[in-house]
């Protein structure tokens, strides 16, 4: 046998001889709820030999264990000499040690086990540590076992006395390539307990709320090793009130994330590191600017270099302005910026990194200015603005932007129109307005967009119309709501011009006079490629027309919302290829295709997945 698992075995008392296996290799034993102690009986009659092949061994929800004896008096060195990976988890009184020699283990787990010591003292190959929630973590081995220790992964979380020297803290994990710590109560600086910054690559240090510092400046210089920290990540630290000042000089980091870290005022007292690319700043309540403006006049400068190339900020309420020095974020190529309050303009100079690809503003409720415009910020790919209630307009230049792709505005009440130059249009995909109730004017020449093919207006003002040439007819997806002349004139114009559609959502506000979809009086016809459909809210709409369905042959959802006198479908033979069907607040609709005996059922019996008012309707059932 070479694995095995027990598990949720709820009235077994005690364990078979497992250890007399000698060929088993995994072993997992879970919820056996009658434990309360492991011992002899585990190892069986031959312990020299116990678990001789044993690589895995996984304990896990053993609610009542309280004793592992491990039989140790004899022969130990022999116990367990192939184990790789040791787990416990929840095991709430389990009290005691673990094994003491353990000269193969790789990987050590133990999860919320309150009453464990965790000795690491003699795992001389150790690459993995994960310890959370446990009563104590020791180390009490010598110092010359402590040198060879390879470990590279290192989370501590919730450990309630963290008793090793800052000597043997030292030895013992500053060369970890990923080092996290959690849960520290006590925690002040990481210098306190011997811990450090420097020799690891992935940091993460959360929810320490005492941690006020760091290093301070004298540690990092008294340092002969060159910090090789890559990425660091500090999240719920509340004192928190600095970061180092000598953090601009580490040569290798690339990412920092700040979270929930009141204590902050600015992200940096001078420069920004050298190789940074990523820097996300989330709910740090009282960073007041990302640069301290007011010490640099009095420090080299070397900002020019900088590589940030990704710079995210939310919940950043007492930021007034970014910077007023554009070349921190010359190489910038993706801002977001999001719950930002008091963010009155991005950039003193008014104007944008000449790098940037991606704008995403969100909830900036007093900006009134993007930028001047955007003739040198050519390579923009994206916009896409939210909850901006003041800006009125968009910079100049869009018609500059050869590379956009994307332009979506959403909530911007104020937003009235784009710049009468246009845009240029060979590579947008995606156009969609929204809820930008003074937005008047679609951009000229649309029918020109050739690549675009997704396009949505909903909400704006109810005066907004079609364009004289037309829609483009390469569209895929095309949303309309509360736009009744767009509507309309769409219906003339022909919605079967649409030859790629194949997502329709047409909300019917303001069109009181449509009594059927598609248009009966007219012949409207709708393209075959479509595969979605949604109708919303066309009070006076009556019925279908199933000769505007025929060869909808791809058809796959119709949705039907808010059509309270609609009373028929389209024919069952133009829905056969439906595989979804939603029809709510239609109540006479309802009334026919409910429960299977109304006078629409027959239509609709064949749909694998219908639902009415909510509430799922499974047809074989009803049948």
């Amino acid at each position: 046998m070479l694995s095995l698992e027990l598990r949720n075995c709820k009235n077994c008392k005690s364990l078979p001889s497992i250890g007399r296996l000698l060929l088993l290799k995994d072993l997992s034993i879970r919820g056996l709820d009658q434990v309360h102690k492991i011992g002899a009986e585990l190892f069986g009659e031959n312990q020299s030999n116990a678990f001789a092949s044993l690589e895995s061994l996984c304990f896990d929800n053993m609610l009542n264990w309280e004793e592992w004896d491990l039989c140790e008096d004899d022969g130990q060195v022999s116990k367990f000499p192939s184990l790789r990976f040791l787990s416990i988890k929840e095991c709430p009184l389990l009290l005691g040690r673990l094994p003491t020699i353990l000269q193969s283990l790789q990987t050590l787990e133990i999860y919320e086990c309150k009453r464990l010591v965790v000795s690491i003292s003699s795992f001389p190959l150790l690459c993995e540590l994960r310890v959370a929630g446990c009563e104590e973590l020791v180390d009490e081995g010598s110092l010359s076992v402590q040198k060879v220790i390879s470990l590279e992964y290192v989370s501590l979380s919730n450990i309630s006395k963290f008793n090793i020297s800052a000597e043997r803290i030292m030895l013992r994990f500053a060369n970890s390539e990923t080092f996290q710590i959690s849960g520290s109560k006590e925690l002040g600086s990481l210098s306190q307990n011997g811990l450090s910054i420097v020799g690891h690559r992935f940091i993460t240090i959360r929810n320490c709320p005492q941690l006020v510092s760091l290093e301070t400046e004298e540690e990092l210089l008294q340092l002969d090793k060159i910090p090789g920290v890559e990425s660091l990540v500090i999240d719920s630290c509340e004192r928190l009130n600095r970061l180092p000042e000598a953090l601009h000089a580490f040569p290798f980091i690339t990412r920092i994330q700040l979270e929930s870290c009141p204590g902050l005022v600015c992200f940096a007292e001078s420069n920004f590191p050298p190789a940074l690319k990523e820097l996300r700043i989330r709910n740090c309540v009282n960073l007041q600017y990302l640069v301290d403006e007011r010490e640099n006049n009095n420090k080299s400068m070397s900002s020019n270099t900088c590589l940030l190339e990704r710079l995210e900020i939310s919940y950043y309420p007492s930021l007034i302005w970014l910077s007023s020095r554009g070349d921190i974020c010359n190489r910038l190529q993706h801002l977001q910026i999001m719950d930002c309050l008091k963010l009155s303009s991005l950039f003193l100079n008014a104007k944008l990194p000449v790098m940037l690809k991606y704008l995403d503003i969100r909830t900036c409720p007093v900006l009134e200015c993007i930028a001047q415009d955007f003739l040198e910020t050519t390579d923009l790919e994206s916009i896409d603005i939210r909850c901006a209630e003041k800006i009125r307009s968009l910079p100049r230049g869009l018609d500059k932007l050869s590379h956009l792709q994307e332009i979506q505005l959403y909530w911007c009440p104020n937003l009235v129109s784009f710049e009468e130059s246009g845009l240029l249009t060979p590579n947008l995909r995606v156009f969609a307005i929204k809820n930008c109730e003074n937005f008047g004017v679609l951009p000229k020449c649309i029918n020109n967009f050739t690549s675009l093919q997704e396009l949505k207006v909903s909400y704006c003002s109810v005066d907004i119309s079609f364009p004289e040439e037309g829609f483009p007819t390469n569209l895929t997806s095309l949303a309309i709501s509360n736009a009744p002349k767009i509507y309309t004139s769409l219906v003339q114009w022909g919605f079967n011009k649409l030859t790629s559609l194949q997502e329709l959502e047409i909300s019917g506000e303001g069109c009181s006079s449509v009594t059927s979809f598609p248009e009966e009086g007219i012949g409207m016809t709708l393209p075959p490629s479509l595969t979605f459909i949604s109708i919303k809210n066309f009070e006076n709409l009556v019925f279908m027309c199933s000769k505007g369905f025929q060869n909808l042959t791809s058809l796959q959802e119709l949705r039907i919302y808010g059509c309270p006198k609609l009373t028929s479908l389209p024919e069952k033979d133009m829905l056969l290829s439906l595989e979804r069907l939603s029809i709510q607040r239609c109540p006479s609709l309802e009334e026919g295709c409910s429960r299977g005996k109304g006078r629409e059922w027959s239509k609709i019996a064949h749909i694998p997945y219908v639902e009415i008012n909510m509430k799922t309707v499974i047809p074989w059932e009803l049948n």
